[in-house]
């Protein structure tokens, strides 16, 4: 009797672990399928990065510490240029910037009144000057480098823009 017992309670166990054998294995299709639809793919992991921000840990502080170098570059290397002198309406531009994969980096200016700009000579002298850039970490997705694209606007003429804020 006592040899019954045991056996009597393990019964319902394999009549009721049958169902989980009749299930249906995703196959490896199926899993990659869910596992690209769960990915937000407009967001990134790890944002560009400069070796200067390196050390900051926290996501959203080494994103703007990334932006405010990057900015402060651009117009350091545009501030005593032609711009000025050719546009001096223009005191600040829209500059799309792409970071990409292989860590190299392209500029593009956003002008919203084409009009009245000479959008070739604009670009051309952006071109010119936004060269030679530190090392620039790509922005990482799963750990693989991925392209980014920002806008950033940036001071042409920065003491200019001091002395209409003094008034």
């Amino acid at each position: 009797m006592k040899k019954i017992i045991p056996i009597l309670l393990l019964f319902p166990l394999f009549f009721s672990g049958c169902q989980y054998i009749d299930k249906q294995v995703p196959t490896e299709k199926e899993l990659l399928e869910k596992e690209l639809q769960e990915i937000n793919w407009t967001q990134v992991d790890e944002y560009p990065s400069v070796t200067s921000c390196d050390s900051i840990t926290d996501k959203e502080q080494k994103k703007q510490c990334f932006f405010q170098y990057l900015t402060e570059l651009i117009q350091m290397k545009l501030s005593s240029d032609t711009l000025a002198v050719l546009y001096p309406q223009l005191d600040t531009i829209d500059v799309k910037v792409t970071v990409l994969p292989n860590a190299t980096l392209e500029f593009e200016p956003q002008l919203t009144d084409t009009l009245s700009y000479n959008r070739k000579a604009i670009d051309s002298i952006i071109k010119m000057r936004l060269v030679d850039f530190p090392e620039i970490h790509p922005a990482l997705k799963r750990g693989i480098p991925v392209r980014t694209q920002f806008v950033l606007p940036v001071i042409l003429d920065v003491q200019k823009t001091k002395r209409h804020k003094r008034r």
